[in-house]
């Protein structure tokens, strides 16, 4: 019995590798393109005034996304069962809202081209924590720790070239560029850390589009109360400013971007690991430097020398990421994640048949019927961007049109691409 069981279980376990991988790649695709509407930022509002926009598209999206893929009944049961990854949930959110708006800080000072690698050294933040929470890498094999060495060491340096080569620019921002920096490196601790309640979370069984329902809360409730503690309260000027209606449809739909690269990221979390999957889905740096230098122009008036630095950088940190995440789990690897997770069900006193269960339960749900409210909620939600779309006009920004097409069907294909390879899971 156990010969025939040892074959499937390595299936099983690629085929769940190659979805994570999928939903890693499409994730970045769709994460570094989620930052392009912060440019808005020189356009006169404040970065906690464009976070604040771009939370409640998250938060728009975050609830429709699952009511359209799962129904909020499903939804709903998921996470009454598991009460106490609510609160982990709204921690989560708690810590991307303020990361989000160090982001903002961070694309205002230094530019989207070099902020985007420096913030993604989250995925070393995120490996530190899966292997001392999570038995990530614990009884690897000698080539998979050498994989997460070299590139945990590409990712560093091609963060500290990328962060010299801002130095390199006018001096008279210097301090600005400073002030960049250490923003984009606040978000990537941020972020690093957030990943604690997206694993726990998925090696108790839960599915991502529950959770991302109720980490929603916490990151919309912590984007308000920064504004209206740094912003000036119920004079800050997002509430008051004219003209402003025009763009907010920019910001809504960048919020609604990043959920979508968000999602998938989590699903590459689940699949492949903190580890594995956060590297994965930091390709969002290619995407983020396509989107800062073909579509914004970032790198026009830069020095030859600065572009070497900024594109050497960028492929040594992708290689890095690359690296990582090619460390494929081997079964003794698995068998210490496992002890993680029965760890975890003693903790929270949980069956660990049920949360395998739990597990290997389809990701997207096409046979519980939907409610009328499920109807009513994405209505809202599609409501509320058809108006603000009709408001909306192109900001006063240089952009390069054909770019952007180009890489605005790139997103739709990564995006049916990872939802092939969920609806392939649940067929199975």
């Amino acid at each position: 019995m156990a010969s025939h069981d040892k074959p499937h279980a390595l299936e099983e376990a690629s085929r769940l590798h190659w979805a994570g991988v999928i939903c890693g790649l499409s994730a970045g695709v769709w994460l570094g393109a989620a930052e392009a509407p912060t440019k808005l930022v020189n356009a006169g509002l404040s970065p906690f005034a464009v976070s604040l926009c771009m939370v409640s598209g998250v938060f728009a999206a975050r609830w429709t996304v699952p009511t359209l893929l799962k129904g909020t009944s499903q939804v709903t049961k998921d996470l009454m069962r598991k009460k106490y990854l609510i609160l982990w949930a709204l921690l989560a959110g708690m810590l991307w809202a303020v990361a989000n708006t160090l982001t903002v800080f961070a694309i205002r000072d230094v530019g989207l081209t070099i902020a985007f690698p420096l913030w993604n050294t989250n995925s070393l933040i995120g490996l530190l924590w899966g292997r001392l929470l999570f038995g990530e890498l614990n009884n690897a094999s000698r080539s998979n720790i050498l994989k997460v060495v070299v590139g945990t060491i590409a990712i560093v340096s091609a963060a500290t070239l990328l962060g010299f080569s801002t130095m390199h620019a006018d001096g008279g921002h210097s301090h600005r560029a400073v002030q960049g920096i250490l923003a984009a490196l606040g978000a990537s601790l941020l972020w690093g850390t957030m990943y604690i309640p997206y694993r726990k979370a998925y090696i108790s069984g839960m599915n991502p589009l529950s959770f991302v329902t109720a980490f929603t809360f916490g990151e919309l409730g912590t984007v308000f109360a920064l504004v209206w503690y740094f912003d000036g309260g119920a004079k800050a000027p997002i509430f008051h400013k004219e003209g402003l209606s025009h763009l907010l449809f920019w910001l809504f739909l960048g919020g609604f971007v990043w959920v979508i690269g968000d999602i998938f990221q989590q699903f590459a979390t689940k699949y492949l690991g903190i580890g594995r999957g956060i590297p994965l889905s930091n390709t969002n740096q290619l995407w983020g430097l396509a989107w800062g230098a073909l579509v914004f122009g970032e790198l026009a008036n830069a020095t030859s020398g600065q572009r070497v630095m900024v594109i050497t950088g960028s492929l040594i940190m992708i290689g890095g990421a690359i690296a990582i995440s090619s460390a494929v789990a081997t079964q003794r690897e698995h068998i210490s994640m496992n002890d993680a997770l029965q760890r975890e069900c003693d903790r929270y006193d949980l069956d660990i048949s049920e949360v395998l269960r739990d597990y290997a339960t389809p990701e997207i749900d096409r046979t519980t019927p939907r409610k009328w409210w499920d109807y009513a909620i994405i209505a809202a939600a599609v409501g509320v961007f058809v108006y603000l779309g009709w408001k909306a006009r192109v900001p006063e920004l240089v952009m390069n049109l054909r770019w952007t097409g180009i890489l605005v069907c790139l997103l739709i294909a990564s995006a049916a691409a990872g939802l092939f390879a969920l609806r392939r899971l649940s067929k199975t």
